[in-house]
């Protein structure tokens, strides 16, 4: 094959494109090319924008047509039934417990209350409060004979509290002589290990101590106030104080009258009364008077203690004693304003300010 290149003729053929060469020609196409892509950008653009739009749309169609909210169920009745049988009661209807437990007379496992109610439309997956009975806080009478009576009854007030109603009730004791301790437990019915199926009265016998004692009444006139006071802690009598300005011929701050008694020995714990001649103008700078109250009558003597507490902060005791209740009287000479405070059995009775 013969292959024929004439160099003159393509040569000239160029000049003549060179020479015909238009530069504003070329400025046209170019921006006219240039026009067209960004057309042809623009739309891509736009396109791949609504691709991403659909595909968006598409998604959430299929996310709604599949996936479910929590369905609508009914709460079962269950108060009143047994534990196991709850749950699975619930466990069907897709519900979940939150258990408290609680002491009651209902048999252990019972449902004692709910929450929500029965009969309340919730979503699946609600969660249910449930009371659950632990039973009975006791199953059987106590062994209380030995103890002390006030103590028993604390411990039991204490035990059945926020129950409906105690299981173990005590009936009013029956007080008599013993040697034991004041208050000590001797007997009791029904005896202990009893076993207890609804709630039962307790009957208890309890010491008021050995009465067969009686106490010499010892001559008080003369005696000072502060030496009454030390008398307090050791004696089995019970003073009622009275208390009067002293006259001319009465020595201030003591005992000028005591009530007459014809016996020489009296029962123990019978009431002495005693007058003191309180010093008409206080020269100590101290302030004379009675603390005076009104308390339950006891069936045997109580322990009680009378503190003072100075406006400085500072405490002591006036008196301590053991008193059968009904009216208290004390005799005290304490800084203005001082507080006083009477405690039966470690108990807060009563307090005042002196003035």
């Amino acid at each position: 094959m013969k292959f024929n290149f004439n160099l003159k003729a393509f040569l000239a053929k160029t000049w003549d494109k060179i020479r015909h060469f238009n530069i504003q020609d070329c400025r046209v196409s170019f921006v006219k090319g240039m026009q067209s892509l960004q057309a042809s950008g623009r739309a891509l653009f736009v396109t791949i924008i609504l691709a991403m739009a659909l595909m968006l749309l598409v998604c959430l169609a299929v996310f709604f047509a599949t996936v479910k909210g929590p369905e609508k169920v009914l709460v079962p009745q269950l108060e009143g039934k047994e534990l196991t049988q709850a749950l699975m009661e619930m466990q069907v209807k897709e519900l979940y417990p939150k258990i408290q437990l609680r002491y009651s007379e209902e048999e252990s496992g019972t449902i004692l209350s709910q929450n929500p109610d029965s009969g309340s439309i919730v979503k699946a997956g609600t969660r249910v409060n449930l009371t659950v009975s632990r039973g009975a806080v006791v199953s059987e009478v106590g062994e209380y004979v030995g103890l002390k009576y006030d103590d028993v009854k604390l411990d039991l007030t204490t035990m059945f509290t926020g129950s409906s109603r105690a299981l173990i009730v005590l009936n009013e004791p029956v007080y008599k002589a013993d040697l034991s301790d004041a208050g000590t437990i001797l007997e009791q019915d029904p005896p202990a290990g009893t076993k207890i199926s609804d709630p039962v009265k307790v009957q208890l016998v309890v010491s008021r101590g050995p009465s067969f004692e009686n106490t010499r009444v010892p001559r008080y006139v003369g005696k000072t106030l502060q030496e009454i006071l030390s008398l307090l802690p050791s004696t089995k009598l019970v003073f009622d104080f009275k208390a009067h300005k002293a006259s001319k011929d009465e020595k201030e701050g003591t005992i000028v009258r005591q009530q007459e008694i014809t016996e020489e020995f009296v029962p123990n714990y019978s009431r002495v009364e005693v007058e003191f001649a309180m010093p008409a103008k206080s020269e100590d700078g101290l302030v004379y008077g009675i603390f005076e109250t009104s308390l339950p009558e006891y069936p045997y003597p109580v322990s009680m203690t009378v503190e003072a507490v100075q406006k400085d902060g500072l405490r002591f005791n006036i008196a301590t004693l053991d008193h059968t209740g009904g009216s208290f009287s004390i005799p005290y000479a304490v800084e203005s304003g001082t507080e006083l405070i009477l405690r039966v059995a470690e108990k807060e009775a009563r307090r005042m300010t002196v003035n």
